[in-house]
């Protein structure tokens, strides 16, 4: 009997290109036939033949708290009961800005928008904006969405500019951004002893999420504070995946680094479209209506989106909160390494509050050249077996992965049971 996931994947495929509304969801990574998802609750998720999974992605991120909560379900209903949509100003946007203030201390003054490549692009564009700037700099594997200046691989060698990694890119959209590499020191020291003086602004994923779970060094990172510093250039965090993620003050809390901007999403829709950019007020004054950079959404701060991220924020303050996250992933990393040990899989694992990362690789990857050696075939075995038994990873090598505060430590143990088979069959 064919599956209906294959029957809705072929029949997608007629009308959608690819047969999905963004590539990751195609399983082009890992091969096969996407699953079709018909509902979600707690830990876990449903496809359309009925088949019950633990799942690790989380919509990518924003549930936290796990899928369809009650609080964040009954605050989307009440919502919705008075409109769907303004393209006006509500109460609701004022409430969940000063929510966003009070937990992120570099945020001083914040614009909602509907996705986190707005928030990005808006982010850089206010920068140059600010600055007076053309030139950016980002780092070779961090994802930073779709906008044009962003979809850019490394130059063949140090300070040259990107060149496009999409078609329709044209190249002077990009011969402006410069492309380094995560976590080295030298490169980044001589990038700025070269063009600091040039540099609107630097953005990074604090930790990537988007190579798999990559952690900058302490030193990388006050390294980057100080030089932007030093030459007036705007630093802006992408905590789109890692905001309210890995801890409640985001990944800056955890470096102790106060950045100029930060862009958020994910966790600030509580799963519903939403993103956010916020940062220094003087530099926020530069935006529409204040200032000469322009920026606009005409559903922006969408007050059924708002509703459900205002429910996610309140809930995530709850007491030992992220100590709960934390000890569940834990739970989590420790019995991967061991069941890869065990099965003599060269594979091991690392998080970050709830973030986690599974590399088939010998070492904990520092950066993108070193995450590009992991073995992807054997991966994808793993990830098939995992699926076959119920266990929802995000279909690519290069991405990470997320607990819930839903997620039981028997969820986390039958997890780690399918581990080990799944090591014995890669």
């Amino acid at each position: 009997m064919t599956s209906r996931n294959q029957v809705l994947f072929d029949r997608a495929r007629r009308t959608i290109p690819g047969g999905v509304n963004s590539p990751v969801r195609a399983f082009g990574s890992v091969g096969g036939t996407p699953v079709f998802f018909e509902r979600a609750k707690g830990a876990y998720v449903w496809d359309v033949d009925g088949k019950r999974y633990i799942d690790y992605v989380g919509s990518w991120g924003p549930a936290i708290v796990g899928h369809a909560h009650p609080d964040v379900i009954h605050a989307v209903q009440a919502a919705a009961e008075h409109g769907l949509s303004f393209g006006a100003p509500t109460e609701a946007e004022i409430l969940i800005a000063e929510e966003i203030v009070k937990l992120v201390p570099s945020i001083e003054s914040v614009r909602l928008v509907s996705s986190g490549t707005e928030a990005t692009m808006s982010a850089i564009r206010l920068a140059r904006g600010f600055t007076g700037r053309d030139t950016i700099v980002k780092f070779e594997g961090c994802y930073h969405g779709h906008s044009d200046s962003l979809l850019v691989k490394a130059g063949s060698g140090l300070l040259t500019c990107g060149t496009p990694s999409s078609g329709g890119v044209p190249a002077d959209f990009t011969r402006h951004t410069l492309v380094l590499d995560y976590n080295n020191v030298a490169q980044l020291t001589e990038t700025f002893a070269q063009l600091g003086d040039t540099l609107a602004c630097v953005i990074l994923e604090p930790f990537a999420g988007n190579m798999n779970l990559v952690r900058p060094s302490a030193e990388f990172m006050q390294t980057l504070r100080t030089l932007c510093t030093q030459h007036g250039t705007v630093l802006i965090y992408d905590e789109v995946m890692t905001g309210f993620r890995v801890a409640l003050g985001g990944a800056q809390s955890l470096h102790g680094i106060r950045p100029d901007l930060t862009t958020l999403g994910k966790v600030v829709g509580g799963g519903m479209p939403i993103g956010a950019f916020g940062g220094r007020a003087d530099i926020m004054a530069c935006i529409a209506p204040l200032g000469a950079v322009y920026q606009a959404g005409t559903l922006s701060g969408n007050p059924v989106a708002v509703a459900a991220g205002l429910a996610t924020l309140k809930l995530i303050q709850a007491p030992d909160f992220y100590q709960g996250l934390a000890d569940k992933a834990q739970q989590l990393v420790e019995g991967l390494r061991t069941a890869a040990q065990e099965a003599g899989v060269a594979c091991c694992a690392d998080r970050v509050g709830g973030m986690f990362g599974l590399y088939f690789s010998p070492r904990v990857p520092t950066r993108y050249a070193e995450v590009m050696t992991a073995d992807k075939a054997a991966f994808n075995r793993f990830f098939h077996h995992m699926l076959s038994e119920g266990i929802y990873l995000a279909p690519s090598a290069f991405e990470a992965g997320f607990v819930s505060a839903a997620h039981t430590a028997d969820d986390i143990e039958a997890t780690l049971a399918a581990a080990r088979r799944a090591f014995a069959a890669v």
